[in-house]
Protein backbone atom coordinates (compact mmCIF):
# COMPACT_ATOMS: atom_id res chain seq x y z
CA UNK A 1 0.00 0.00 0.00
CA UNK A 2 1.46 3.61 -1.05
CA UNK A 3 2.55 5.85 1.94
CA UNK A 4 -0.36 8.20 0.86
CA UNK A 5 1.87 11.04 2.38
CA UNK A 6 4.87 10.49 0.33
CA UNK A 7 4.54 13.82 -1.09
CA UNK A 8 4.03 15.41 2.16
CA UNK A 9 7.21 13.87 3.29
CA UNK A 10 9.11 14.58 0.20
CA UNK A 11 8.65 18.47 0.68
CA UNK A 12 8.88 18.11 4.39
CA UNK A 13 12.72 16.93 3.54
CA UNK A 14 13.42 19.07 0.69
CA UNK A 15 12.28 21.72 2.90
CA UNK A 16 14.72 20.22 6.10
CA UNK A 17 17.50 20.00 3.28
CA UNK A 18 17.13 23.59 2.24
CA UNK A 19 17.49 24.89 6.09
CA UNK A 20 20.74 22.68 6.43
CA UNK A 21 21.95 24.42 3.15
CA UNK A 22 21.73 27.68 4.55
CA UNK A 23 22.88 26.94 8.01
CA UNK A 24 26.07 25.69 6.71
CA UNK A 25 26.33 28.26 4.12
CA UNK A 26 26.37 31.11 7.03
CA UNK A 27 28.33 28.47 9.57
CA UNK A 28 25.37 28.24 12.00
CA UNK A 29 23.83 26.01 14.11
CA UNK A 30 20.29 25.15 15.26
CA UNK A 31 18.20 23.69 17.81
CA UNK A 32 14.70 23.23 18.15
CA UNK A 33 12.21 23.04 20.60
CA UNK A 34 9.07 21.14 20.04
CA UNK A 35 5.87 20.60 22.02
CA UNK A 36 2.64 19.19 20.06
CA UNK A 37 4.89 18.67 17.39
CA UNK A 38 7.00 15.82 19.60
CA UNK A 39 10.17 16.01 17.80
CA UNK A 40 9.09 16.23 14.37
CA UNK A 41 11.01 18.65 13.29
CA UNK A 42 13.82 17.50 14.32
CA UNK A 43 13.55 14.04 13.05
CA UNK A 44 12.54 15.95 9.52
CA UNK A 45 15.56 17.57 10.29
CA UNK A 46 18.41 15.07 10.72
CA UNK A 47 16.98 12.75 7.55
CA UNK A 48 19.16 14.98 6.15
CA UNK A 49 22.47 13.72 5.69
CA UNK A 50 24.93 15.32 7.03
CA UNK A 51 22.94 17.14 9.00
CA UNK A 52 25.44 17.14 12.37
CA UNK A 53 27.27 19.60 10.63
CA UNK A 54 24.22 21.97 11.50
CA UNK A 55 21.73 20.11 13.90
CA UNK A 56 22.84 20.91 17.49
CA UNK A 57 20.34 19.85 19.39
CA UNK A 58 16.53 19.13 19.76
CA UNK A 59 13.94 19.84 22.85
CA UNK A 60 10.76 17.97 23.46
CA UNK A 61 9.23 20.06 26.37
CA UNK A 62 5.54 18.65 25.97
CA UNK A 63 4.59 19.53 29.79
CA UNK A 64 4.72 22.82 31.71
CA UNK A 65 7.46 21.45 34.32
CA UNK A 66 9.82 20.67 31.18
CA UNK A 67 9.20 23.84 29.37
CA UNK A 68 10.32 25.36 32.84
CA UNK A 69 13.19 23.05 33.83
CA UNK A 70 14.70 22.45 30.23
CA UNK A 71 13.95 25.86 28.73
CA UNK A 72 13.21 28.29 31.47
CA UNK A 73 9.95 29.10 30.22
CA UNK A 74 8.72 31.18 33.58
CA UNK A 75 5.65 30.22 35.58
CA UNK A 76 3.98 33.38 34.92
CA UNK A 77 3.86 33.29 31.51
CA UNK A 78 2.50 30.07 31.70
CA UNK A 79 0.23 30.69 34.37
CA UNK A 80 -0.98 33.89 32.23
CA UNK A 81 -0.86 32.88 28.78
CA UNK A 82 -0.86 29.11 28.48
CA UNK A 83 1.20 26.45 27.15
CA UNK A 84 -0.23 27.40 23.40
CA UNK A 85 0.89 31.14 23.24
CA UNK A 86 3.36 33.52 21.51
CA UNK A 87 4.63 34.81 25.09
CA UNK A 88 5.46 30.90 25.89
CA UNK A 89 6.89 29.85 22.20
CA UNK A 90 9.51 33.39 22.31
CA UNK A 91 10.42 32.26 26.11
CA UNK A 92 10.77 28.29 24.23
CA UNK A 93 13.14 29.61 21.36
CA UNK A 94 15.50 32.39 24.27
CA UNK A 95 15.77 29.23 26.26
CA UNK A 96 16.43 26.83 23.51
CA UNK A 97 19.44 29.41 22.50
CA UNK A 98 20.73 29.86 26.31
CA UNK A 99 21.05 25.86 26.74
CA UNK A 100 22.40 24.57 23.54
CA UNK A 101 25.23 26.02 21.39
CA UNK A 102 23.30 27.28 18.40
CA UNK A 103 22.94 30.23 16.83
CA UNK A 104 19.23 30.24 15.56
CA UNK A 105 16.24 28.49 17.19
CA UNK A 106 12.69 27.59 16.32
CA UNK A 107 9.96 26.54 18.86
CA UNK A 108 6.46 25.57 18.65
CA UNK A 109 3.35 24.47 21.16
CA UNK A 110 0.19 23.82 19.71
CA UNK A 111 -3.22 22.01 20.42
CA UNK A 112 -3.55 19.22 17.55
CA UNK A 113 -6.29 17.49 19.30
CA UNK A 114 -9.01 15.82 18.65
CA UNK A 115 -9.36 17.35 22.52
CA UNK A 116 -8.07 20.31 24.28
CA UNK A 117 -9.15 23.24 22.26
CA UNK A 118 -11.07 25.94 24.23
CA UNK A 119 -13.48 28.69 22.71
CA UNK A 120 -10.09 31.15 22.39
CA UNK A 121 -7.77 28.27 21.55
CA UNK A 122 -9.32 25.49 19.42
CA UNK A 123 -7.92 22.46 17.85
CA UNK A 124 -5.58 23.42 15.30
CA UNK A 125 -4.27 26.70 17.16
CA UNK A 126 0.04 26.56 17.12
CA UNK A 127 1.94 29.48 18.03
CA UNK A 128 5.33 29.43 16.69
CA UNK A 129 9.03 31.15 17.09
CA UNK A 130 11.88 31.62 15.94
CA UNK A 131 15.12 33.42 16.83
CA UNK A 132 18.81 33.81 16.70
CA UNK A 133 21.45 34.42 19.85
CA UNK A 134 21.45 37.47 21.57
CA UNK A 135 18.21 39.05 19.25
CA UNK A 136 14.48 39.33 19.94
CA UNK A 137 12.48 36.55 18.57
CA UNK A 138 9.74 36.43 16.23
CA UNK A 139 6.53 34.58 16.67
CA UNK A 140 3.34 33.88 14.76
CA UNK A 141 -0.16 32.15 15.93
CA UNK A 142 -1.87 29.95 13.37
CA UNK A 143 -4.68 27.80 13.18
CA UNK A 144 -4.83 24.65 11.39
CA UNK A 145 -7.45 22.20 9.28
CA UNK A 146 -7.67 18.67 9.84
CA UNK A 147 -7.04 15.88 12.72
CA UNK A 148 -4.05 15.54 15.13
CA UNK A 149 -1.64 14.04 12.30
CA UNK A 150 -2.65 16.96 9.66
CA UNK A 151 -2.46 19.62 12.19
CA UNK A 152 1.37 18.23 13.00
CA UNK A 153 2.40 18.07 9.52
CA UNK A 154 1.10 21.26 8.97
CA UNK A 155 2.81 22.99 12.02
CA UNK A 156 6.52 21.03 10.83
CA UNK A 157 6.55 22.22 7.43
CA UNK A 158 5.63 25.88 8.97
CA UNK A 159 8.20 26.10 10.91
CA UNK A 160 10.58 25.15 8.77
CA UNK A 161 9.11 27.42 5.84
CA UNK A 162 9.83 30.23 8.92
CA UNK A 163 13.53 29.28 9.46
CA UNK A 164 13.70 29.76 5.52
CA UNK A 165 12.51 32.90 5.98
CA UNK A 166 14.61 33.88 8.19
CA UNK A 167 17.71 32.33 6.98
CA UNK A 168 18.49 34.48 4.15
CA UNK A 169 17.52 38.26 5.98
CA UNK A 170 20.07 37.26 8.97
CA UNK A 171 22.92 38.85 10.29
CA UNK A 172 26.04 37.13 11.31
CA UNK A 173 24.89 35.61 14.44
CA UNK A 174 28.27 34.31 15.39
Amino acid sequence: MPNKHAADDSILFELAANVGEALKAQGLMLATAESCTGGWIAQALTAVPGSSSWFERGFVTYTYISKREMLGVSQETLGAHGAVSEQTVREMVVGALANSHAQVAVSVSGTAGPTGGTPDKPVGTVCFAWGVKNGEPKSELKRFNGDREAVRRQAVRFALEGLLKLLPAMPDAR
